[in-house]
């Protein structure tokens, strides 16, 4: 075997190669890029040992193990689509492993390639190699996350409009309770301070109203009106100008939020759609096209990527984990986890609960134990990743009576 250490950073990787009897082969500094990954490509294969020759070029690259702190990046699938076996270590788990080498402190680059080297070498069994998951799902996963980073951007900017109005323009937030509405939207941007919101003509409300889709129009108007209306405390003019020029470039970031949020929601449901894997997905109580391609892209679709269901729920944080020491023994939520992961299976355990009686009756079983609401919902988020690895594993769809079977057996 060869075991290399790859210390990357954004403009060169520091690599270091060691054979089985931890002897260095070879110590460099490559570029990223084309160039780079060809000089290590070279160094390798100037350091094969003998015994190589006669396997073929799948089965020699096979024989290189490679360690490096990213699973992402075009050098990362140029190791992977050379055939090596690439693991991706957490840098907490690195510089764990630096202490042991040396307790002075001291690091550089160099350094840290020969950690990641000895890493590999002497315990990759219990690190996770890189998944071979198929484009597509890797594909879902890219649209997935950027998708949700931007309902976590509007979630921001809406927060930042709520304090702002709360600061000399409260009365918005009383006629408006959702701020990200679009009747709420479009009245901000035309009267972004108390003195044009006053003057608002009740035909402009009836008709924003109208085009975000409400009913009783005119009930509405009129709550709206008599709310903006209202006496109450005002800024100095300056102040309050500084402020409404805030207030319209927040609404128009979220305006923007909102057509890109939308448009990427229908790329995540086209990619997510052609997967081989959506069918399974679908069927599961509490899952839709956005919240089903979040945990698809999470999970992947190597099939050997998870060994069980346990390594699967792992993974997803919602199996706990127990510390025991002498007489003592405490069980704790996992939380060194995927955590966009694990919120997705949060919130899907929370949606599953209306489409499936034996999710909510799991759940009604658990509170009248005692137990709490979100550790209820960890608990049923991870019964549903175990069914959804049986699925998955028999590459069946999901059956209520057989998944919920389990609740008449311990009744």
């Amino acid at each position: 075997m060869i075991w290399v250490g790859d210390d990357w950073a954004e403009d060169h990787h520091d690599v270091e190669l060691l054979d089985d009897d931890r002897r260095r082969l070879a110590r460099a500094r490559l570029s990223e890029g084309l160039e780079g990954i060809s000089r290590l490509h070279a160094l390798i294969a100037e350091h094969m040992p003998a015994s190589w020759a006669d396997l073929e070029r799948p089965e020699a690259a096979a024989q290189v193990q490679v360690g490096i702190e990213t699973d992402r990046g075009t050098w990362v699938q140029a190791l992977l689509t050379a055939g090596y076996q690439v693991f991706a270590i957490n840098p907490m788990s690195v510089a764990r492993y630096r202490e042991r080498h040396s307790t002075s402190g001291a690091k550089s680059d160099a350094g840290d390639a020969h950690v990641l080297a000895e890493i590999v070498r002497l315990d990759h069994a219990h690190h996770r190699q890189i998944a071979g998951d198929s484009p597509l799902a890797e594909a879902v996963k890219l649209v997935a996350r950027a998708h949700q980073s931007l309902i976590w951007d509007r979630t921001r900017q809406v927060l930042r409009l709520r304090s702002t109005l709360r600061e000399f323009f409260p009365a918005a937030l009383q006629a408006f309770d959702d701020l990200t509405t679009g009747e709420a939207l479009e009245l901000l941007d035309r009267a972004p301070d108390p003195d044009r919101a006053a003057r608002l003509p009740r035909l402009t409300v009836v008709a924003a109203l109208r085009r975000a889709g409400r009913r009783d129009l005119d009930g509405r108007a009129t709550a709206i009106q008599q709310t903006l209306k209202a006496a109450q405390l005002r800024q100095p003019p300056p102040v309050q100008n500084a402020y409404a020029a805030i207030v319209s470039s927040l609404v128009q970031l979220i305006n923007i939020l909102n057509i890109e949020i939308a448009e990427l929601g229908q790329l995540v449901a086209d990619h997510f759609g052609r997967h081989r894997d959506a069918e399974r997905y679908l069927s599961l109580p509490g899952l839709g096209t956005v919240l089903g391609a979040r945990i698809l892209g999470e999970f992947g679709d190597d099939p050997h990527r998870h060994a069980d269901g346990k390594a699967r729920r792992n993974y997803a944080g919602t199996s706990p984990i127990t510390r025991a020491s002498g007489n003592r023994r405490i069980v704790l939520a996992r939380y060194a986890r995927n955590r966009r992961l694990a919120d997705a299976v949060h919130q899907w355990a929370f949606c599953a609960m209306r489409g499936s009686p034996g999710a909510r009756a799991y759940y009604q079983q658990l509170r009248e134990r005692g137990t709490g609401h979100q550790a209820a919902l960890r608990q049923l988020g991870n019964r549903l990743v175990g069914i959804l690895h049986g699925c998955l594993k028999t590459a069946s769809a999901y059956d209520e009576t057989t998944a919920w079977a389990h609740l008449q057996t311990n009744t």
